[in-house]
This record gives C-alpha cells, sequence and structure tokens, in this order.
C-alpha cells in the first residue's frame, strides 16, 4: 500500500488563540466553528499549547461554586445508536455523515453495552492495515 503522508490528510483550517485568550472567549471560538481544539500560539503563530474540549470537561469540574445546572439542560435526546450486530462500515458511516465521534452501542435487552468511537475505529484501522515500511 502506497504510504499516505500528514500533509495529504490534514486540516488546514487551524484556530488560534493567544496565551492571554479567556477560555470563555476560546470556548465560543470553538462553539461557532463547530472545532474541538483550538491552538494556542505566540506571536510568531509558534506553538504554545492546545486546548480541547476535554479542558473544558475539567474546567466544568473545578469551577466554584458548582453550577446546579441538571445534565438534562444541555443534553441531546435525538441519540443516534448502533447495536453490536451492526457493521463497523456503517457506524464509520454514520460518524462521517453526521460528524460524531462517538454513538452509543445499545441492546434491546440489556440497554447500553458499550461506546463505539473515531479512535476506536482508528485503532481498528491501524490493526488490519500492513504497517509501513521502516
Amino acid at each position: 500500500m502506497e504510504d499516505i503522508f500528514v500533509a495529504r490528510v490534514m486540516s488546514t483550517s487551524v484556530h488560534t488563540v493567544s496565551t492571554d485568550t479567556l477560555v470563555e472567549q476560546a470556548a465560543q471560538l470553538m462553539l461557532e466553528n463547530g472545532i474541538g481544539s483550538v491552538v494556542v500560539v505566540d506571536d510568531e503563530n509558534r506553538l504554545e499549547g492546545i486546548l480541547t474540549t476535554t479542558d473544558f470537561v475539567r474546567i466544568v469540574a473545578e469551577r466554584q461554586p458548582k453550577d446546579q445546572t441538571p445534565v438534562s439542560t444541555y443534553m441531546s435526546t435525538d441519540v443516534v445508536t448502533a447495536s453490536a450486530q451492526d457493521s463497523i462500515r456503517d457506524a464509520a458511516d454514520v460518524m462521517v455523515e453526521r460528524d460524531f465521534h462517538h454513538i452509543p452501542v445499545i441492546d434491546d435487552d440489556e440497554g447500553v453495552i458499550g461506546m463505539v468511537t473515531t479512535s476506536d475505529l482508528a485503532g481498528y484501522i491501524s490493526r488490519v492495515q500492513s504497517p509501513s515500511p521502516e
């Protein structure tokens, strides 16, 4: 298989912020652009760090006083799911078409039995493809 280089698959639309940007502003930028991270750069566009949605989980968890708003206020209720017997191709197609990173796996009898993620699919592809030449 021909090697595919990062340049061929990377996104060139990178959203950046400076180290003194307020997290609220970074969050708004992420929401407005439907992105999961912003790259933190200095005045010369050199990498300083990255702020991701995972970081916002920590920000919310450490916020004092704790927010009393229930999850139900913000949760999605029209959830797309998969069953354990669905093909990974079908799951991947849904994820690409709907721009999802996670799909809950449900069973009619047991309810939620798992989660399939983009990382799961990438790991599968990594294991089934021939290793790159050294």
